[in-house]
């Protein structure tokens, strides 16, 4: 058992898979998917159920290359990297302590130490 959490936030996807690369970012940071348009016509986005305390998390199909850059902070980093890899992810890279995955949509992102002071009362349990 490890606990992990997004540190910090729109998911550009240069996809035609909009739900399924939202499916992957909510299974990877533990948030249910919702629908999330700003008007009743627009169906580019999708949300991720965070803690109130945690920032807004959006996925947004764009017509650009995909593009962000997150933080995943853990307390276990090996354990991370193996659950993110069973959704899908492939580790790339290793900077210092930082391990550097790509996840289905093509997105890169870091496992990180912990951070944030709060991280054990907010973190989820895997």
């Amino acid at each position: 058992m490890h606990k992990s959490r997004l540190q910090a936030l729109v998911i550009d996807c240069g996809t035609d898979q909009l739900d399924g690369d939202a499916a992957f970012w909510g299974a990877a940071l533990g948030c249910k998917v919702f629908s999330y348009n700003a008007e009743p016509e627009d169906e580019n986005y999708r949300g991720l159920e965070v803690d109130p305390s945690q920032p807004l998390m959006l996925v947004q199909k764009v017509s650009h290359p995909s593009r962000v850059h997150l933080d995943i902070e853990t307390d276990d980093i090996d354990a991370e990297v193996a659950r993110l890899g069973r959704l899908g992810a492939k580790k790339v890279g290793q900077v210092r302590d930082f391990s550097i995955l790509e996840a289905p949509s093509g997105h890169r992102f870091c496992v990180v130490p912990v951070q944030r002071p709060d991280f054990y009362e907010k973190a989820n349990i895997w």
